[in-house]
């Protein structure tokens, strides 16, 4: 039996305590006390500070050697504790054997999960703490500036250029406009010379702008023999092989003189038409309007954009200090081999220095428990690969681990870099602003972080799977992407054919008249925006009248209708066997239910205490025997000794109330400990009835807020447990069967019976073959018999002449025997009587007319 606990937090192991009979009747004994007494304290009375604890020797954990727990631990010493509290902190379902344990595994999923929780959060905020929507407002309001700002001669923006003065005009009026802003909107001068050059009022210019343009030679092509002497020139499409590097022009200064990639510390840009190399002739202008304006009209006057030019970049970077964000610009002007112009922007809207706001400190904070959480991890995965070796990398979700702590591993790394880097820019900028400023390389870079960041928190949700796969209804997607991929493989190789086929088709027909089938990748976009609902019939059938409708409806008939339709048939097909066959298989565990029987051994301690409680008002009211109001100690303890409690629980709670210390209670040291009792009591109750309306809550839950595949895994544990003796409920045995069991032993019913009609089937057959044999053996015998006797009987052979007859008889029905089927016995009989009758036929000295004579005899 258990003994109770003592309230001065000493627990008694000498004396054997009774419990009441409502907890015998409610736990059936000591185990089912032990079992509460694992749980935490939930209401916390003060009387009863100890949990209840099973006591079944003298020593509960004494080993099979006789070393108790603090001798052996003792013994192992503290490097031991060390180890085993270490390997606690990265204790997962990899690195423990949970195969058997599901309270094990439950727990160690939870840790698991909650943990990762927490690394979720401190990511999630690391990662929307580097953006905001005013990133996407600062970045259109720059393009309303330079892109949609008209000149004021044609009403032409740098976005609907089409030709090379365009350009010019662009560069002389809006550039310049939108650059160097000196003046208010009512022409009045600022009052600081510092508050000028800011676009919009708000954003400064760093630095100063700089001009660049790529040429190609004049050599850079072949003209046409027939037209040779009527053509001179001749300038190819940009590649780096034909790029021009001489001087040209004025020869004075890097705008006519060719500057390589690497002097500039520039780097390539890919652009609509070509990829262009990163050096090229530049101009860098000032921060100051008219010279700038000055510089530009130099250029225009020397030609410095020609037929050779093939691209013109022009390149700033602006900073907003109310939102300390830069706005690294680029504006592009492509000019093919066609003639033209073809514009393009790239505006980068970063957030380089990254600690300026409280905000921003918050950030960093979660930085570094992030690193902490990577680092955490990058043990965890080393734990897991030293103890399962190659097994480890058979998981998808031990790869994801690894993608996820690489790429944050590079984040941090560029962090820190571009910490370092943009303070060391700042610097050189603020000793000389007349100098460009190339924040280029540090935004395209800033931007992959970001997006490096992004996929981080991509694979970091998608992880949550891991987790939560333990339900069967959480597997169905994984289940059934798994078991059609042979089916969707074959697929798609008929798919892609016929996709490939109809872009093809598309890119040559239409690729010189439509804009969305210029280029081959394009057309196979198009196709996909197709398949969406999202095309341009009358594009098409304005490029050619009868095959833009013709190639319209093929595609539209065999990939649309057609393959698109198989597809989602495979994938419905699959998707309602694997339903089917996880509805007929019971879960491994269902998380509800362990948290029930959580919330029941809770109730079952609050319970236990609460009977406690009554035990003790009881005991109070019983004890005074000489009914002179006054408690002493004998009468206490003689009460509660009959009631079960040791000597150590008696004292210590007679003492917690005893304050004068005269070993008697009197009538207000009895009102107090009657109204502290009454307190918890009360307390108890709430807390139970609280948890009870939550447990029954769950119980009434209507079925159609279940799954089926919950319903059936339910009664399968509600199976199990009747067969152990279990009831489901905190009392006694069950209630009968309930519908889901009876499904469930029907099914299994079904199948049983299936099983053995198989196995009858079966053996009846075996009889009837058994049977056929014994027919053909007795034929087969009765056969031989007759053919031994008609030789025997046949004078007018020799007895030389019956013997190897006779042999040669035995001989062939033994091969026959052997060779033929069973089936085929009764025919291999009659064949062996005819082979009988031909024998008594010709036997020497008989007539053509005498087989007669014999076959009667047969």
């Amino acid at each position: 039996m258990s003994s109770r606990p003592q309230s001065s937090g000493v627990r008694s192991r000498s004396g054997a305590g009774r419990p009441s009979s409502s907890q015998q009747q409610l736990h059936g004994g000591s185990q089912a006390w032990s079992a509460a007494g694992d749980d935490v304290d939930v209401a916390n009375p003060t009387v009863l500070d100890q949990e209840p604890e099973a006591c079944q020797s003298d020593n509960p954990f004494e080993h099979p050697d006789g070393q108790t727990e603090p001798e052996v631990e003792e013994a192992h010493g503290c490097w031991f504790r060390f180890k085993r509290g270490v390997r606690a902190i990265w204790r997962t379902n990899m690195t423990e054997d949970t195969r058997e344990d599901r309270e094990l595994y439950i727990k160690t999923t939870l840790r698991e999960l909650i943990v990762y929780l927490f690394f979720l959060i401190v990511l999630m905020v690391l990662a929307f703490g580097m953006t905001s929507s005013t990133m996407y407002y600062f970045t259109s309001v720059m393009q309303a500036q330079f892109d949609q700002a008209p000149n004021s001669e044609t009403q032409t923006t740098f976005s609907t250029a089409t030709t090379i003065a365009d350009w010019w005009r662009f560069v002389k009026g809006p550039l310049l406009e939108g650059l160097y802003v000196t003046n208010w909107y009512n022409n009045l001068n600022f009052s600081d010379s510092r508050e000028v050059n800011f676009v919009y009022y708000e954003n400064k210019l760093l630095g100063v702008p700089r001009l660049r343009q790529v040429k190609v030679r004049n050599d850079s092509c072949s003209i046409a023999d027939d037209f040779k002497n009527e053509i001179k020139a001749c300038y190819a499409m940009y590649s780096p092989g034909v790029e021009e590097k001489s001087p040209f022009g004025y020869m004075n200064s890097t705008a006519w003189n060719h500057t390589t990639e690497k002097e500039l510390d520039g780097r390539s840009y890919a652009g609509q038409i070509a990829s262009y190399d990163g050096g090229g002739y530049y101009v860098d202008l000032t921060r100051n309007r008219d010279d700038s304006a000055a510089i530009i009209e130099e250029l225009f006057k020397g030609l410095w954009i020609d037929r050779g030019t093939r691209v013109a970049f022009v390149d700033f970077t602006v900073y907003n200090a109310n939102i300390n964000l830069f706005c690294v610009v680029k504006l592009v002007m492509e000019f093919p081999a066609t003639g033209g112009a073809i514009p393009s922007s790239e505006y980068r809207t970063v957030k380089l220095l990254r600690y300026v706001e409280p905000r921003d400190y918050v950030v960093l904070i979660c930085e570094i428990i992030f690193m902490l959480f990577i680092c955490y991890y990058v043990v965890e995965e080393v734990i897991e690969i030293k103890r399962h070796k190659l097994g480890y990398f058979k998981s998808f979700w031990n790869w994801l681990d690894i993608l996820v702590i690489i790429i944050s591993l590079v984040c941090a790394g560029f962090n820190v870099y571009r910490t370092i880097a943009v303070g060391n820019k700042l610097t050189e900028l603020l000793k000389d602003e007349s100098k460009f400023p190339d924040f280029d390389f540090l935004s395209y870079w800033q931007l992959q972080f970001n997006n490096a960041i992004a996929i981080t928190v991509f694979f970091a949700w998608v992880k949550i799977f891991k987790y939560i796969s333990f339900n069967k209804t959480m597997t169905q997607l994984s289940s059934t992407l798994g078991a059609c991929a042979k089916d969707l493989v074959g697929f798609a190789v008929m798919f892609f054919i016929i996709f490939f086929a109809f872009a093809q088709l598309g890119y040559l027909i239409f690729g010189t008249q439509v804009k969305d089938f210029r280029e081959f990748q394009q057309a196979i976009f198009t196709l996909f925006r197709i398949i969406l609902g999202d095309f341009d019939f009358h594009e098409l059938e304005n490029a050619h009248r009868v095959l833009g409708p013709i190639f319209f409806l093929l595609y539209v008939f065999f990939v649309f209708f057609v393959l698109i339709n198989m597809f989602l048939a495979i994938i419905n097909d699959t998707y309602s066997e694997v339903k089917s066959d996880l509805a007929n298989q019971p879960n491994d565990f269902e998380m509800t239910d362990y948290f029930k029987e959580r919330a029941g051994k809770v109730m079952d301690k609050l319970n236990i205490k609460r009977d406690k409680i009554i035990d003790i008002q009881k005991a109070m009211q019983s004890a005074d025997v000489n009914n002179d109001r006054q408690l002493d100690f004998e009468e206490w303890r003689a009460e509660l000794k009959m009631r079960g409690y040791a000597d150590g629980e008696i004292e210590a709670m007679f003492a917690k109330y005893d304050v004068d210390g005269d070993r008697v209670l009197d009538e207000e040291e009895q009102r107090r400990m009657t109204s502290e009792l009454e307190g918890q009591k009360r307390n108890l109750e709430t807390n139970a009835a609280a948890l009870n309306d939550q447990i029954q809550s769950e119980r009434d839950r209507p079925a159609s807020a279940r799954s089926t595949a919950d319903l059936g895994a339910d009664a399968d544990d509600r199976l199990r447990s009747s067969r152990r003796g279990v009831s489901g409920g905190s009392g006694g045995g069950g209630a009968g069967v309930s519908s889901e069991e009876f499904t469930v032993l029907a099914r299994r019913v079904d199948r049983m019976e299936h099983s053995i009609g198989s196995i009858v089937s079966k053996i009846d057959a075996v009889l009837v073959k058994l049977d056929a044999m014994e027919k053909a053996k007795l034929r087969r015998r009765e056969t031989m018999s007759k053919l031994l006797d008609s030789i025997s009987e046949n004078e007018a052979v020799s007895d030389e002449q019956k013997r190897e007859q006779m042999e040669q008889l035995v001989r062939e029905e033994l091969e026959r025997w052997e060779s033929e089927p069973v089936d085929a016995a009764p025919a291999s009989s009659r064949a062996a009587t005819a082979r009988g009758r031909s024998a008594g036929a010709s036997r020497p000295g008989s007539a053509a007319g005498s087989g007669s004579g014999a076959e009667a005899r047969y």
